[in-house]
């Protein structure tokens, strides 16, 4: 697949081959990955919840003897005891998890939690490629960003740019950023609004839109408020396709690092194929000429 590298204008300026964009688009795959990438933070009760009272033993099950519930017409249950008048007791059942203010029966558990998703390294592999074939369709770009609906995107994706960009300052970042993206330029900036309902008193107040990724190389260095911004090492397939393509505009060292990640053994392969032919050729030329 040959794709166009712009300049900082949204020039062309040359041209690269690679394999990185030609996978099939695969929804189940990617949505397996995303699920197995998630982190679930664990949570459980106090393991001593419910089990610190006196009532746990209270009540005896033996007939006519002190302390029990025999010809009481009551429930054989454990018991806290509010008040005694001789062999009178005032008591309510207590600790179990039918009883008020018990335990809960059947509490999460941490252990649970902390068990991650395995999946298999081909899937992996398949599900990234088949996400960033994703990212270079104008048609799932839309579907993830509203307002990218009745436009008509015409910049052609998916985007990557020459490394000079990394090098200007903000403001003439987003200048140039404006010539590259035109009508997506709107979605660029991440958008931070307040939440609605009951998720503004459990620690998140506020969400946050998708916004754009930039993916740089594993050398190169770009901090920008309002854009987040990646590594080709660290980039995972929920930054890019989850809940949808994303918009992703990669360096040409970003691209050239992501073809060796996934199609360097090909090409290693390739190369001591030729060698191994030129090599034979050698052999029968030399037994030729003797």
């Amino acid at each position: 697949m040959k794709l166009q590298i712009l300049d900082i204008d949204g020039k062309k300026k040359k041209e690269i081959t690679t394999e990185l964009f030609e996978e099939q688009i695969r929804q189940d795959l990617i949505q397996k990955v995303v699920e197995c990438e998630k982190r679930k933070q664990p949570y459980a009760p106090f393991w001593l919840a419910g089990k610190q009272a006196s009532a746990s033993g209270n009540i005896r099950h033996g007939r006519r003897k002190w302390k029990t519930a025999y010809g009481k017409g009551i429930s054989r249950v454990p018991r806290k005891i509010f008040w005694r008048r001789g062999t009178q007791f005032y008591w309510q059942a207590a600790t179990i998890a039918s009883a008020r203010g018990g335990r809960r029966a059947h509490p999460p558990k941490i252990l649970s939690m902390l068990k991650e998703k395995k999946i298999n390294k081909k899937e992996k592999r398949k599900a990234f490629l088949s996400a960033l074939a994703m990212i270079a369709s104008a048609e799932e770009i839309k579907k993830k960003y509203k307002t990218l609906e009745d436009k008509k995107i015409e910049v052609k994706l998916p985007i990557i740019i020459e490394d000079k960009i990394l090098n200007l300052k903000t403001k003439e970042f987003f200048q140039k950023m404006k010539l590259v993206l035109n009508e997506l330029f709107d979605v660029v900036l991440q958008k931070r609004a307040v939440r609605a309902g009951k998720g503004k008193m459990r620690g998140r107040k506020y969400k946050k839109s998708a916004g754009l990724l930039f993916v740089v190389g594993n050398k190169e260095e770009k901090k920008i408020q309002g854009i987040e911004i990646k590594k080709a090492d660290q980039v995972s397939v929920s930054d890019i396709a989850s809940n949808g393509a994303r918009l992703v505009i990669f360096t040409e060292n970003a691209i050239n690092e992501l073809g060796d990640k996934f199609f360097g053994e090909k090409k290693k392969n390739k190369q001591t194929k030729t060698e191994k032919i030129k090599e034979e050729d050698k052999k029968i030329k030399i037994k030729e000429k003797k």
